[in-house]
């Protein structure tokens, strides 16, 4: 594996902070998650549970090892710095400034373990005036602007239904954290990596902060479409809705020959991208109507046969249960039990990661505390 020897110390909860970690676990970094004594937040967050557990926790946390650590107590404080002393990697999330109360903050661990990577996940950001400020996922969702650009034409802002920037900030963070691994081979040192939800939601809307930027316009919300590529959205058919993705002049020509309406293409409403956008209603509006007319089924066969990119909108079980799915090995069962998760999204030289070590109870790990610690086997 990739990260083989390389050992990362997660002092995290929740979503975030362990996300990152796992990404590294999944990549073949030792992962020893150090946990209150009555474990991360986020084992109880349900229903519903697997044998007593937050769904929610087991995907964030497979291949880790599970150490429990009282923070209030300075003798285990002290463990936890001798620890953090034989990892690669730390990654953190706690309430903004808890752990540099501890003396587990980034400038007091770096000086004295110079080649350590310090990973900061924040809410808001490392600086600025909210640094401080703690956050969720729905907050920061919120005050990012990804709500507001999230829902149905006129309607009210609403939440993604996934937490994206939690999942997103991990992304980011463990990736920051690669980057610094190899900085620190060619320099030797560490240093610290700082990620954060409401950074990851803006970089998320970098596309309409661009289209901000030139037209001077908010962009429109569109539901399932885009604001800047038509037709590229859902559509009615007699039997459920699909989706139709004609992203460029060629395909909506395609398109056209397809619903029966080849001179469309000649049409100055329509001839390019930037006309369809500017007469979207009237457009959409005429698709629409043939679409109505059969069913779901025979319109794939006939946009596919054309080469018109399209997709049914599934269930999140049909998406498991698809074979496409399955060949890409995309969920991978959880060794031990009766459970599966979603794999990490990564394939190198044409094999996934496995997932090899199931998420540990709290405490799975703990080792004795004679002195000196010691980063724990197996």
């Amino acid at each position: 594996m990739m990260l083989e020897g390389i050992r990362v110390l997660e002092i995290a909860q929740n979503l975030a902070g362990p996300m990152a970690a796992e990404i590294l676990a999944h990549l073949g970094a030792d992962v020893v998650k150090i946990e209150r004594p009555e474990g991360d937040d986020a084992r109880r967050w349900g229903p519903p549970f697997w044998k007593g557990v937050s769904p929610g926790f087991l995907a964030v946390n497979a291949n880790k090892r599970s150490i429990t650590v009282d923070l209030k107590d300075k003798a285990s404080v002290a463990w936890v710095v001798e620890l953090a002393g034989q990892a690669d990697v730390l990654v953190q999330n706690l309430r903004p400034g808890a752990l540099d109360e501890l003396g587990l903050g980034p400038t007091t661990l770096i000086e004295h373990y110079p080649r350590l990577i310090y990973c900061s996940v924040w809410a808001f950001g490392a600086r600025g005036p909210l640094k401080l400020k703690p956050g969720y996922e729905p907050m920061v969702q919120a005050f990012s602007g990804l709500m507001m650009m999230n829902g149905d034409e006129g309607g009210p802002p609403t939440r993604i239904g996934t937490s994206i920037l939690d999942y997103g900030t991990g992304m980011w963070a463990a990736m920051g954290t690669l980057a610094a691994l190899v900085r620190r081979e060619r320099t030797g040192r560490g240093g610290v990596v700082d990620a954060s939800l409401f950074e990851t939601g803006l970089a998320w809307l970098k596309g309409h902060h661009a289209s901000f930027r030139a037209s001077g316009a908010v962009p429109e919300r569109h539901r399932t479409g885009s604001n800047r590529v038509v037709p590229f959205q859902a559509f009615e058919t007699k039997t459920g809705p699909l989706i139709v993705a004609a992203g460029n002049d060629r395909l909506f020509a395609k398109l056209a020959g397809v619903l029966g309406h080849p001179e469309w293409v000649k049409d100055p409403r329509f001839v390019t991208n930037a006309a369809r956008v500017e007469h979207r209603a009237m457009l959409c509006a005429m698709i629409d109507e043939i679409f109505a007319t059969r069913p779901k089924g025979e319109w794939i066969d006939r946009l596919e046969a054309d080469g018109v990119p399209c997709a049914v909108i599934n269930s999140l079980p049909d998406a498991a249960a698809h074979a496409q799915t399955a060949a890409l090995d995309m969920i991978q069962p959880m060794p031990g039990d009766d459970f599966a998760l979603v794999a990490l999204p990564l394939s190198f030289d044409g094999r996934r990661p496995r997932i090899h070590r199931a998420p540990p109870a709290i405490g799975q790990h703990n080792p004795s505390r004679d002195r000196p610690a010691r980063w724990p086997e197996g």
